[in-house]
Formats: structure tokens, sequence, C-alpha cells
């Protein structure tokens, strides 16, 4: 599969073929994905579905990677991807379901440690104090190897 085809499982919900990947849920650990059965494209009905909410925070999204158009991506690899697997904990030891699998970038690019850590990961993080949010900004904290 050429690196163009790649999906990206961290997308906003206005780019071009977004489609969603599941529903974020809020517990006393932190939020978890739950991951939808079956491909859903993004729509305003969709979108709407989260209230006064941003969508972002409700819900997470897949697209086409942009590569090159986007902060992460470092001509190569995404960056926060690599970031995930380096610094975050596993919160799931098997391969969680998920539609997009086949073409993810991170799963491409990290292989199952990436898919380990995915159900933490919330594209909107509004907590400065916890890892994810030091991780989406390229910053460094504890390696879960350290």
């Amino acid at each position: 599969m050429s690196t163009s085809e790649r999906s990206c499982p961290s997308a906003q919900p206005d780019m071009k073929g977004a489609r969603l990947l599941g529903v974020v849920e809020h517990g006393e650990d932190g939020a978890s994905l739950s991951y939808l059965n079956q491909e859903l494209e993004v729509d305003a009905a969709l979108l709407a579905k989260s209230g006064s909410v941003p969508p972002t925070v409700v819900f997470r999204f897949a697209a086409p990677c942009v590569e090159s158009r986007c902060t992460h991506f470092d001509g190569q690899v995404c960056r926060l991807a690599a970031r995930v697997v380096e610094q975050l904990e596993p919160t799931v030891d098997k391969l969680p379901p998920c539609t997009i699998r086949k073409t993810c970038r991170w799963y491409g690019q990290e292989g199952m440690p990436a898919c380990t850590r995915c159900p933490q990961v919330v594209t909107r993080v509004t907590d400065e104090s916890t890892p994810l949010y030091a991780v989406a900004q390229g910053q460094v904290v504890h390696s879960p190897d350290a």
C-alpha cells in the first residue's frame, strides 16, 4: 500500500473523507474509545449529535492521512504515532476492533503497540496535566519502559 492511501486515526471531522472511528467514553480512569463495528461517514446530522459539546470531545474520527500538510508528519513517519507508542502505556492487551486497521498509518508504522494504546487517544485533550496532552503537543513525558 502506498503511503498516500494511509488513514489517520486521529483526524478532524471536517477533513475530506472523514468517517467516524468511535465514540469517546469519559470515566473515572479517563477517556476510552468505543470503536464502531462499521464505517460511518461524517455529515452534519452526525456532528449535531454532540450537542453543545465539540464533536472532537464526543467522537473520534479517521480520514485519509494528509502527510506533509499535518504538523505531526515529518516527511516519512507520523511522529504522533511514534510518541504515542514511546510514551504512553498500553490500555489493552489485544488488538481492539477497528474499521481502518488495514489502512491505518499508525498500525502500518508502529504495529500492534499503536493499537494497544489507541483506545486512550482522544482528538481534543483539554487536561494539560495528562501524559496524552504532552504527547499531542510533542513534549517528552516518561517512557513506559523507564
